[in-house]
C-alpha cells in the first residue's frame, strides 16, 4: 500500500514487515529489537519554533514510554505473530469513499510526508502493520477505527502502530517535514465528560497531567496549541468500557476534533455506539483472528528443537483444525477458536512449560468450548506469573497472596465500574476509623509530652497539667480528623520536585523573606530599644519565605492547617498559584504510578517535616530572645512536632495509602507494601501503567478475577 513516489527503503529506526511483535499480554522480558531515533536539526536559537521543540520533546518522551511498555508486553520480541486487518463489514462507520475523500475534491488531512493517499483499491485486500500505518498516514478523513472481538489484539496493534508512527516521524530529517507528522499519543477515554469539555480541552488537560513537559504555567496552553494545529494525533483506547450514552456523546464530540484520531473498541460496542452516533468520515478496520498455523508456528519457535509429545500433539491439532472465520460463529474446533487471539496464546505459553501436559486441552470432555479453555488459562495466569523460574530471583510474593490481592483489587474496580486503579484513591476503599485512631494515639503520645512538660514548667499546678493533657488529646484528634479527608477521592497535587520548586516560586519566596526581614529591621528599632539583632530578624522571617514558596506552587496543601504558615493555601489562591507555575520543564518524562508515589513518599514527606521545622524557627528564637533559651527550645520542639504531624502524618497521600495498605493487610490479607506489589505485578505483565494509573493487562483477566473473589 505504499505510494509509488514514497521512499522504498525504510529509514533508520523505521519498523517494517507484517509482524505482530509478540502476544498482547502476560509475558515478561527485556528483549527489544525496535529502536526509534529522533533526529533534531540544530538551528540558531532565534529560528527555533517553540512548538517544534515541544513536539520533538513530546515524541521523545512518548517513544521512551511505549518502548518500555511494549518491552514489558514483549510486543517487540523476535518470532512474532502476524497481525492482519480488513475493512470491517459491520455497521460501524459510513462509506469508504467518505473516509478516503476520493471525488470529494478536498481532503481534511493531506498524506503525511513519505506516504501516499489511501484509496479504495489499496484497502480492498486489507494488510498488515505496514499497510495499517500507510492507511493511518494517508486517510483523508484522519479518522480510523480499530475494532474486533475481545482479546484479538486491538490494543497491541494500536501500540505497534504508534511506534511505527513515531519511527516514521523520526526518519524525517527536514524539520519542515517532521513538523507535518503528528506525534501519536495513546490515552484512555476514562474520565472525559463531553458535556463539560471539548475533545481538545480534555486532551490538553490529560497531556498536562501525564507529561511533565506540559506542567506549570503555559503548559496546558502549549498542549492545546499542538492539538489545535494537528501536531498531535490521539490514539484513544477503551471506548467499549464507557457507558452507552456517554460513548455516543464522546463520538459526537470527536467529530470536530482538529487532529487525527485512532479509536480502539470492541466490535459489539462499536456497533451499538454507531446506532446513536457515528464518527463522520471514519474508516473501520477489523483486526483478524490469529490463524491456527501462525499460532502453531509461534509456539513451536519458542519450544526446544525437539518438543515434547504433548506439545507436538497440541500444535499438530492446531494445524489440522479449521480456524475461526473473520465474522460469524466460531469454528467447530474449540482449541483453534480459543487461540485465535494473542492473549490466549501468551497465556498458554506462560501456563504450560516445555514438559507440562499441555495436551490436556485437547480433552473435549473437560474443555468442550473455547470459553472453557480460555477460562482455564485465565485461572492459572497469576500462578504462572509468580512461579519460580530458573535463573530469576525468587518472587517477593507467593502465588496465593498475589491471587488473593488481585482478586480483591479486581472486585473493587468492578464495584466502582472502572478499570483505572489510582493508588491515591485506596484510602477510600476501607473505613477510616482505624487509621484515625492510630494517628490520634501516635500524635498524642509523640507530640503531646513536650507541650505538657513546657506548660508544667511554666505553671506547675494540677489545673495546668489537666489542661495540658486535654490539649494534647484535642490536638491529636485535630490531626486525626485530616485522615478522614483523604478518604475521599483526591486530585494529584504534584508529580515531581519541579512542580513545587519552580524559578518563579523560588524567587517569590526569597523576595518575600527579604522584604519582611528588611521591613522588620527598619521598623522594630523604632519601637524597641535595643531591638532584636538583625540576624535574628532575618532568621525568624525565613519561614515566611518558605511558606510563600509553597503556597505559590503546587506544595500549598503541605502547609494547609499549619498555624501562621498556611495563609494562601486555600482555593481562593489558585489563580495566584497558576501565575507562579513554571514556564518550562527541564527533565521531561511521562509520569508513571511509581514516579508519583516516590515523589509523595519522598519529597512531599520531607517538605512536611520541614514545615514543622519552619514553624519552630518562626517561634523558638523570638521566645528565646524575649524570655530564656530553654523555653524557646521547648516552644520550638512543640511547634515542630505538631506542625510536622499535621502536614506529614495526616496530610500526605502516600502516608494515607501506606496506612491503608497496613489496614488491608489485616482485613483482606494483602501485602503490607501495596504499591510495591502493584509495581511487581506490572513487571510480571498482570497489570499495566497508563500515565500515573494502573490497569489490569486485559479486561477479561479483571472480569475473571472479580468473578472468583469469593470468601475462602
Amino acid at each position: 500500500m505504499n505510494d509509488p513516489g514514497a521512499e522504498s527503503t525504510p529509514a533508520s529506526g523505521e519498523v517494517s514487515g507484517n509482524d505482530f511483535h509478540g502476544p498482547t499480554a502476560f509475558q515478561v522480558g527485556d528483549h527489544n529489537n525496535q529502536h526509534i531515533h529522533h533526529h533534531v536539526t540544530h538551528a540558531a536559537p532565534t529560528a527555533v519554533d517553540p512548538l517544534d521543540a515541544a513536539a520533538d520533546e513530546l515524541a521523545r518522551v512518548v517513544g521512551a514510554q511505549w518502548q518500555e511498555e511494549a518491552g514489558l508486553r514483549r510486543l517487540l520480541e523476535p518470532a512474532p505473530l502476524p497481525v492482519r486487518w480488513r475493512v470491517s463489514e459491520r455497521k460501524v462507520a459510513g462509506r469508504v469513499v467518505g473516509a478516503t475523500g476520493e471525488g470529494a475534491g478536498r481532503a481534511r488531512f493531506g498524506p503525511l510526508p513519505g506516504l501516499g493517499p489511501a484509496t479504495r483499491d489499496r484497502l480492498r485486500d486489507g494488510g498488515g502493520l505496514p499497510e495499517l500505518h500507510a492507511l493511518y498516514g494517508g486517510l483523508a478523513s484522519g479518522r480510523l477505527l480499530l475494532v474486533g472481538p475481545p482479546a484479538v489484539g486491538k490494543t497491541a496493534a494500536a501500540v505497534l502502530l504508534l511506534l511505527d508512527a513515531l519511527a516514521h516521524r523520526a526518519a524525517r530529517a527536514a524539520p519542515a517535514d517532521r513538523a507535518r507528522v503528528p506525534v501519536p499519543v495513546l490515552l484512555s477515554l476514562d474520565g472525559w465528560n463531553p458535556g463539560e469539555d471539548t475533545a481538545t480541552d480534555w486532551a490538553a488537560d490529560r497531556l498536562s497531567r501525564e507529561y511533565t513537559l506540559f506542567h506549570g504555567k503555559g503548559g496546558r496552553a502549549r498542549a492545546r496549541q499542538l492539538l489545535e494545529q494537528g501536531r498531535v494525533s490521539l490514539f484513544l483506547d477503551g471506548l467499549d468500557e464507557v457507558a452507552g450514552r456517554l460513548r455516543g456523546a464522546m463520538v459526537s464530540a470527536l467529530e470536530t476534533a482538529p487532529f487525527r484520531l485512532v479509536l480502539v473498541s470492541r466490535a459489539r460496542e462499536a456497533v451499538l455506539t454507531a446506532k446513536r452516533a457515528r464518527l463522520g468520515g471514519a474508516l473501520a478496520v477489523e483486526i483478524q483472528p490469529v490463524r491456527p498455523a501462525d499460532a502453531a508456528g509461534y509456539l513451536l519457535n519458542r519450544l526446544p528443537a525437539e518438543p515434547s509429545t504433548a506439545w507436538r500433539a497440541l500444535t499438530g491439532r492446531l494445524l489440522t483444525e479449521p480456524g475461526p472465520p473473520a465474522a460469524g460463529p466460531p469454528a467447530a474446533g474449540p482449541l483453534a477458536a480459543a487461540l485465535a487471539g494473542p492473549l490466549a496464546i501468551a497465556l498458554l505459553r506462560d501456563v504450560y512449560g516445555d514438559d507440562d501436559p499441555v495436551d490436556e486441552l485437547l480433552d473435549t470432555a473437560r474443555f468442550p468450548t473455547p470459553a472453557a479453555i480460555e477460562n482455564h488459562l485465565l485461572d492459572h495466569a497469576v500462578v504462572a506469573a509468580y512461579a519460580r523460574r530458573p535463573g530469576h530471583p525468587r518472587p517477593r510474593y507467593s502465588a496465593r497472596t498475589a491471587e488473593r490481592t488481585l482478586r480483591y483489587l479486581a472486585a473493587r474496580l468492578a464495584e466502582d465500574g472502572t478499570r483505572d486503579l489510582r493508588w491515591w484513591h485506596l484510602p477510600g476503599w476501607t473505613g477510616h476509623r482505624p487509621r484515625m485512631i492510630a494517628v490520634w494515639i501516635v500524635s498524642v503520645v509523640v507530640c503531646g509530652p513536650p507541650g505538657m512538660v513546657m506548660a508544667w514548667s511554666l505553671y506547675p499546678t494540677p489545673p495546668v497539667g489537666v489542661i495540658g493533657v486535654l490539649s494534647a488529646i484535642g490536638g491529636g484528634y485535630g490531626v486525626a480528623r485530616r485522615v478522614a479527608e483523604l478518604s475521599e477521592p483526591q486530585p494529584l497535587s504534584s508529580a515531581g520536585w519541579r512542580d513545587i520548586f519552580t524559578p518563579e516560586t523560588v524567587r517569590s519566596g526569597i523576595g518575600q523573606w527579604l522584604f519582611v526581614g528588611t521591613g522588620l529591621c527598619l521598623v522594630l528599632p523604632l519601637a524597641f530599644d535595643p531591638g532584636p539583632p538583625i540576624w535574628l530578624l532575618y532568621l525568624v522571617t525565613l519561614p515566611i519565605g518558605f511558606s510563600e514558596l509553597l503556597v505559590t506552587g503546587r506544595g500549598h496543601k503541605i502547609i494547609s492547617s499549619t498555624p501562621l504558615l498556611s495563609a494562601g493555601s486555600g482555593r481562593r489562591y489558585d489563580k495566584v498559584r497558576e501565575g507562579f507555575a513554571r514556564p518550562q520543564v527541564v527533565d521531561t518524562r511521562s509520569v508513571g504510578p511509581v514516579d508519583v508515589w516516590r515523589h509523595h513518599i519522598g519529597l512531599r514527606l520531607f517538605l512536611g517535616l520541614l514545615t514543622g521545622f519552619a514553624l519552630a524557627l518562626y517561634i523558638g528564637p523570638i521566645v528565646a530572645w524575649g524570655q530564656y533559651p530553654l523555653l524557646g527550645a521547648m516552644f520550638a520542639l512543640t511547634a515542630a512536632l505538631w506542625a510536622g504531624a499535621t502536614s506529614v502524618l495526616a496530610g500526605n497521600l502516600a502516608v494515607a495509602t501506606a496506612l491503608t495498605g497496613v489496614q488491608l493487610h489485616f482485613e483482606e490479607g494483602t501485602p503490607v507494601r501495596l504499591v510495591r506489589f502493584l509495581e511487581d505485578a506490572r513487571r510480571r505483565n498482570l497489570l499495566r501503567a497508563t500515565g500515573p494509573v494502573y490497569q489490569f493487562r486485559h479486561a477479561r483477566l479483571q472480569e475473571r478475577l472479580a468473578a472468583r473473589n469469593v470468601p475462602e
